[in-house]
């Protein structure tokens, strides 16, 4: 039988998102240690790029919340962890982090959990739902924001036996490079957004969804009109409603409200996100709740381009303020503005410089490397 590590990541679906792509790279990087490497998920856009012969992939309904097929998941993770002499079961999420404690309860296996987000809890039935992401042997904070969160919330549920830490997420810095982009791909972005070129770009990315500030940002985007003039840049507003047809409307009325038509884009999917980047001249992510780690304003520093962002939450951390970004005062379109309107203005110098600094800072701290490499080393002192 062999001895190697083996892991099995499991997660509801394995999309774009950082907690996905984080889940992603972990188990293309495993194999690469002499390790072996398998998720479980119920699908996703990420799947098709999986190397089938470096990660075994398991498609079960494990992004369910229905109580049957979660006790069916637990019967199906036992096969697989028993079968193939899994090591270590590591959850990304709450639904599937109950049916990975049981199986590895009753297996006797090592259990880890990435705790992601804030988790939203109004009740002691959704706290204890929650807690299920610090039931394991090891439990890691995305951030140091969320290692707070933790500690401040789920204390009782935490056994002072169980390794908990911070390992900071990452992001793949040879994919979020501004050297990689080519002329030809921006020329077509450009087409595609019906945008021309010479005026400066301010792109907002993040799904439509109250909490990431799009209202925010668009009052923003009118005080910056009245100080500026009109048209004086392009914003675009990049991410699905994922079906907030109610939300969506509402901010299509507080553009044309406010006149901005012809300034505003509104894009659903962007599949080359660094050549978005590329394009833009600034980045803002205007979050009203915290961000549990803030990867825009990561991959904005990765791709050199100044961001702007809500001063709560992890973007406190990731971004070293009037060095790699501005940080403004959360809920206020009014600080953003001024943000915005002294970033407009900085001089090319000024802004080489903060780009420069924005992705060592990434490089240093927020590298995929860096994430994969310290969560391997956590597995091998969790097994011996």
């Amino acid at each position: 039988m062999s001895s190697k590590l083996k892991v099995l990541q499991v997660i509801p679906k394995l999309g774009y998102g950082g907690a996905e792509t984080g889940c992603y790279d972990l188990a293309h990087y495993l194999p690469e240690n002499n390790c072996l490497s398998f998720i479980a998920t119920s699908g996703g856009e990420l799947i098709k790029y999986i190397d089938k012969k470096k990660v075994k992939l398991f498609r079960i309904p494990v992004h369910s919340k229905n109580p049957i097929l979660m006790i069916l998941n637990v019967f199906i993770l036992i096969f697989i962890i028993l079968f193939f002499n899994i090591s270590i079961v590591h959850a990304r999420s709450r639904a599937p982090a109950w049916s990975c404690w049981l199986a590895t309860k009753i297996t006797r296996r090592k259990f880890v959990t990435t705790f992601h987000g804030t988790y939203n809890f109004n009740n002691r039935i959704k706290k204890f739902y929650n807690s299920i992401m610090v039931r394991s042997d090891l439990t890691i904070a995305g951030s140091n924001f969320i290692f707070s969160h933790i500690n401040e919330n789920y204390l009782k549920y935490l056994d002072p036996k169980k390794r908990f830490l911070v390992i900071f997420r990452g992001i793949n810095t040879d994919y979020f490079d501004p050297s990689t982009t080519i002329e030809s791909d921006e020329d077509k972005l450009y087409k595609k957004w019906n945008i021309k070129r010479g005026k400066k770009i301010i792109l907002l990315p993040g799904r439509l969804t109250t909490w990431k500030g799009q209202e925010i940002f668009i009052e923003s985007l009118n005080l910056v009109n009245k100080e500026l003039g009109h048209e004086a840049f392009y914003a675009i507003i990049l991410g699905s409603d994922q079906g907030r047809d109610v939300y969506k409307k509402k901010i299509l009325r507080l553009v044309e409200q406010y006149r901005l038509n012809n300034q505003v884009r509104f894009i659903d999917h962007c599949k080359e996100m660094p050549v978005a980047y590329k394009i833009s001249d600034i980045v803002v992510s205007a979050s009203i709740e915290p961000e549990a780690f803030g990867r825009v304003a990561v991959e904005a520093q990765s791709m050199e381009k100044p961001i702007i962002a809500s001063n709560i939450g992890g973007s406190k951390e990731t971004i070293i303020n009037d060095k790699t970004g501005f940080l403004f005062e959360v809920g206020k379109p009014e600080s953003l503005s001024k943000k915005i309107i002294e970033t407009l203005q900085l001089d090319e110098t000024t802004l080489k410089f903060m780009g420069n600094e924005g992705r060592k800072n990434v490089i240093k701290k927020f590298n995929i490397e860096k994430m994969c490499f310290s969560t391997y080393s956590e597995y091998k002192k969790l097994i011996k």
